[in-house]
């Protein structure tokens, strides 16, 4: 989706957690809400903090079931949605916003095995 302020960057969708909301339904809320997106989230590509910031973000992926014409923040953003294929996808965030590149740069590594701790 483009960036909040600039329709021609692109950015991942993210926002913050509402009280008594866990990451899963926020990022749910946040991708319709900044993207016009519903969906089923799958797996979890981790957990990012910014130390800087004091932020911790929980990147999600998903499966997009459904897109709507009229979201919130394109009524009161202008904001756009676009699709990507992976390498521009890459190019694109790496001009505008560079620390989400590690978020593609997971959707192509194997799934973790699950350990059990004995």
């Amino acid at each position: 989706m483009s960036a909040s302020g600039d329709s021609d960057r692109y950015v991942v969708p993210g926002g913050g957690i509402e009280p008594d909301e866990d990451t899963v339904a926020a990022a749910v809320r946040e991708v319709h809400e900044e993207a016009g997106v519903k969906g089923m989230l799958g797996r979890c590509l981790g957990l990012f903090e910014n130390k800087e910031k004091m932020t911790r973000t929980s990147v999600y992926v998903m499966v997009v079931k459904e897109l709507v014409d009229e979201w919130d923040d394109k009524k009161t953003l202008s904001r756009k949605r676009k699709w990507f294929s992976l390498d521009e996808a890459r190019h694109q965030l790496n001009m505008h916003k560079p620390i989400q590149v590690q978020y593609l740069d997971l959707l192509s590594s194997p799934i973790p095995s699950e350990t059990t701790v004995p």
